[in-house]
C-alpha cells in the first residue's frame, strides 16, 4: 500500500478513478446544482436540491469520521488552514452564481455535459480555465490581493477557519464530532422530511455515493502526503482551479506529474462519456447564435474569476468545504444561490430585480 501511495502517479490515478465514478453517477442522475436550484424556485421540485444537500451532508459525516480516525488530515487543507476571506466569499460567490445562471450550469456540470458531446461546455471550460489563471496568478490577481486577501480574517489562534476547530478552541476540548452532528442533523431532517423524496432510492444513493467520493479524496491526498517526498496538497474536489491546472498540463507540461485535481477533472469527463455512450445519449451541441455564445463566454469568465475569489465552486465550497466544516462554506453557497437567482430572474423574467419578488413556485 505504501509503495502505491508513494508512486508519483498515484494521485492522478486516484483522482481519475474517483472522477470517473463521479462523472458517471452525476450524468446518470442529472446531478446539477444550477438545475436543482432552478427547479426548486420555478417548479417547486426539491428533488435535485435535496440530493445535492445530501451529498454535502454525507461528505461531512464521512469526512469528519475519517479525520477522527486519523485517516484524513482535513484540517491541513486550504479550506481550513487559510484565513477567512469573507469579501471573496461574498463577491466571488455572487459572480460565480450569476455566471452559472448565464451558462446554465457550473464548472462541474460543464465537464459532465462535455462528456455527452457539448461543444458549448468545451468553450465554457476553456474560458473558465483562462480567467481562473488570471485571477489566481495574472493581472486580476493583483486586485484580488487588495479587496480579498488583505481583508481576510485570521483564525490562526484556533488552528483554522473550521467550525470544529473554533468551537474546540473556546471549549478547551475537541468538539469536532459534536459540531458535525449538530450541523448534519437539521440538514438530514430537511432532506428526508419530504415523503416523495424518501421514495426515491436512486436519488438518495446518488447523494451518498457522491459524498463518499468527496471523502475518498481527503483520504487519498492525505495518504499521498504522508508517503511522498514532495509537498502534496490535501484536497477532495473542486472544479475551477483544477480545470485551469488541467489546461496548463495540456499546453505547457514541464515534467511535473498531474495532481489529484487534474485526474479528477479528466475522470469526470471520462465517466460522463462512458454513461453517454452506454445509453446512446451522445449529442454534438454548439451555440445557436452569437448571442448565446456571448452569454456563455460572459458566464464562464464570471465563474472562473468568482471561483478563485470564493476559493471554490458549487462542489468545492458547497460540498467539499462543508465536509471540512469550513466557515466560508455557508457564506459562499448563499452568495452563489443569490447570484444564480438574480441571473435567472434576468434571463427568464427579464429583470434581475424580479429575484426580490416572492412569486416563484419554490418561494
Amino acid at each position: 500500500m505504501e509503495e502505491i501511495a508513494s508512486s508519483a502517479w498515484s494521485l492522478p490515478l486516484a483522482g481519475l478513478l474517483a472522477g470517473t465514478l463521479l462523472g458517471y453517477v452525476a450524468r446518470s442522475q442529472r446531478f446539477c446544482t444550477m438545475s436543482a436550484l432552478e427547479r426548486y424556485w420555478y417548479v417547486g421540485d426539491g428533488t435535485g436540491l435535496r440530493t445535492w444537500i445530501l451529498a454535502a451532508t454525507a461528505a461531512l459525516l464521512l469526512s469528519q469520521t475519517l479525520q477522527a480516525l486519523q485517516l484524513a488530515a482535513i484540517n491541513e487543507s486550504f479550506y481550513v488552514h487559510s484565513s477567512f476571506a469573507w469579501t471573496g466569499a461574498i463577491l466571488g460567490g455572487l459572480m460565480f452564481g450569476m455566471g452559472m445562471a448565464l451558462v446554465g450550469t457550473c464548472g462541474f456540470g460543464a465537464l459532465v455535459r462535455l462528456g455527452g458531446g457539448s461543444l458549448r461546455s468545451l468553450i465554457v471550460l476553456l474560458v473558465l480555465a483562462v480567467t481562473a489563471l488570471s485571477a489566481q496568478k495574472g493581472l486580476i490577481a493583483q486586485g484580488r490581493v487588495y479587496i480579498i486577501d488583505n481583508l481576510a480574517i485570521d483564525f490562526g489562534f484556533a488552528g483554522g477557519q473550521s467550525l470544529g476547530l473554533i468551537a474546540s478552541y473556546f471549549a478547551g476540548v475537541d468538539l469536532s464530532i459534536l459540531v458535525t452532528l449538530l450541523v448534519a442533523a437539521p440538514l438530514l431532517f430537511w432532506i428526508f422530511s419530504d415523503g416523495t423524496y424518501r421514495r426515491r432510492p436512486r436519488s438518495i444513493a446518488a447523494g451518498v455515493v457522491i459524498g463518499a467520493i468527496i471523502s475518498f479524496g481527503w483520504v487519498a491526498t492525505t495518504l499521498a502526503s504522508e508517503q511522498s517526498f514532495e509537498i502534496v496538497q490535501i484536497e477532495a474536489a473542486s472544479f475551477v482551479v483544477p480545470v485551469a491546472d488541467t489546461l496548463m498540463q495540456l499546453v505547457a507540461f514541464t515534467g511535473t506529474v498531474p495532481d489529484y485535481g487534474v485526474g479528477l477533472v479528466v475522470g469526470v469527463v471520462l465517466g460522463s462519456t462512458i454513461h453517454a455512450l452506454a445509453h446512446h445519449t451522445v449529442r454534438w451541441e454548439a451555440c445557436d447564435d452569437a448571442r448565446e455564445l456571448g452569454r456563455h463566454l460572459s458566464g464562464a469568465a464570471l465563474m472562473g474569476i468568482g471561483g478563485v475569489f470564493a476559493m471554490g465552486c458549487t462542489i468545492g465550497q458547497g460540498v467539499t468545504a462543508v465536509s471540512a466544516l469550513a466557515l466560508s462554506a455557508p457564506l459562499v453557497f448563499i452568495s452563489i444561490a443569490f447570484g444564480a437567482r438574480v441571473g435567472l430572474a434576468y434571463l427568464i423574467e427579464g429583470s434581475g430585480l424580479a429575484a426580490f419578488r416572492s412569486n416563484t413556485a419554490g418561494a
